[in-house]
């Protein structure tokens, strides 16, 4: 049985395809525009990135943190104006990610309350 909610996910490969889709939808959904304008042109980096992040917040193994240290998320992201805008569109983002991912409606509750109190603490 699956413990973690990175094996509850699908491990890599379930992280990975959630990470895929949240940045398909930013970069298709027009409410996303404007923080997808917050991205380089590529979004590859970005979304390496949030996996190897997520990979280890979910409780799987700590990518980000081997390869780049502490997250420090807020410090991170400080250079770009984010507010309750860039909060409501990267979660609808999210959100429909997890909607079309995760067919567990319990643990999709979870993450996505996780996802919520993670964009409120980026607000700047």
């Amino acid at each position: 049985m699956a413990n973690t909610v990175y094996e509850r996910l699908g491990a890599a490969a379930g992280v990975r395809t959630l990470v895929d889709r949240f940045y398909a939808l930013m970069d298709t959904l027009p409410e996303a525009a404007h923080i997808r304008q917050l991205h380089p042109e590529s979004l590859g980096g970005s979304a390496d990135s949030l996996y190897k992040f997520l990979s280890g917040w979910f409780g799987g193994p700590p990518l980000y943190l081997r390869e780049r240290g502490h997250p420090r998320l807020r410090m991170r992201h400080a250079p770009f104006q984010l507010g309750p805008a860039e909060r409501d569109a990267w979660m609808l983002c999210m959100r429909e990610a997890l909607a079309d991912q995760v067919r567990d409606a319990a643990l999709r509750a979870i993450v996505e309350q996780a996802f919520a109190g993670m964009a409120v603490h980026m607000v700047n």
